[in-house]
């Protein structure tokens, strides 16, 4: 029976990373879904607002944060999930491979996918379709790579609850439609139900949307942006955390 390696491992990390990396290389149709369907949707949006481009600078930059989030949360579910259906996750951890490892590899894979998926979507939105953002273009960009790496955070935590990949898509109901209702995209949150308010409160999704608008309306950097993208990074590193408590080696 083996155990888990001591400790986390800088050189085990990147040896998972790399590995991902090249699995994600010969999936073609994994990496449009990562790179090129945020970048259609956001496109779409613009163009279903055309008659009214404001309502699109409205929202246009808070969805910049929510569909990497949603994109990669489905990818990273569903990926995780296969390493342990096909038994890959028990062999590698029969290796002396720590869960901390794996799960930290899988970040940093996602991650670097996160970083491309950011800045195609990030300049596409800016400067293909004429968001207009108040603040630096940069920190909207550092806003949507904190949700994808959220949203990857949520996939690894998930994909230890689901026994199929079926099973890891109808998570997403349950994981991200509650929090796309109540993020304040469709009406602020202070004007909700007191009860919906406070659950709000408590929803990372809701402070990516307030991160975006932070830099949608104001030229400078605001205590709340802080807040927004301290909160985001943290809920994204207690869930890879409790992704590597749960991580199981085998799909029963």
């Amino acid at each position: 029976m083996s155990t888990d390696a001591p400790a986390l491992s800088p050189a085990r990390t990147l040896a998972t990373a790399a590995r991902v990396l090249r699995q994600l290389r010969h999936d073609p149709r994994t990496i449009a879904l990562l790179l090129i369907l945020p970048l259609l949707l956001i496109t779409l949006l613009r163009y279903v607002f055309d008659a009214g481009p404001g309502t699109f600078d409205s929202i246009g930059a808070s969805l910049l944060g929510i569909f990497p989030l949603i994109t990669m949360f489905l990818v990273t579910s569903i990926a995780t999930l296969r390493e342990r259906t096909s038994g890959t996750l028990e062999r590698l951890l029969a290796m002396p491979l720590g869960k901390g490892d794996l799960i930290a590899g899988y970040a940093l894979a996602f991650g670097a996918i996160a970083v491309a998926q950011s800045l195609l979507a990030t300049a596409v939105s800016v400067w293909a379709l004429g968001l207009d953002v108040v603040g630096s273009p940069w920190l909207l960009l550092l806003v949507a790579l904190l949700d994808a790496i959220l949203g990857t955070a949520l996939g690894l935590f998930v994909s230890a609850f689901a026994t199929s990949e079926f099973q890891a898509v109808q998570f997403m109901p349950a994981v991200i439609f509650p929090q796309l209702l109540l993020c304040g995209l469709f009406t602020p949150r202070d004007q909700m139900h007191p009860v919906l308010e406070t659950v709000s409160d408590v929803l990372p999704m809701s402070y990516a949307v307030d991160g975006m608008n932070q830099v949608l309306t104001h030229t400078d950097i605001t205590a709340d942006f802080y807040r927004d993208i301290v909160i985001v990074a943290g809920c994204a590193l207690l869930v890879l955390c409790l992704g590597a408590a749960t991580l199981r080696r085998r799909t029963t």
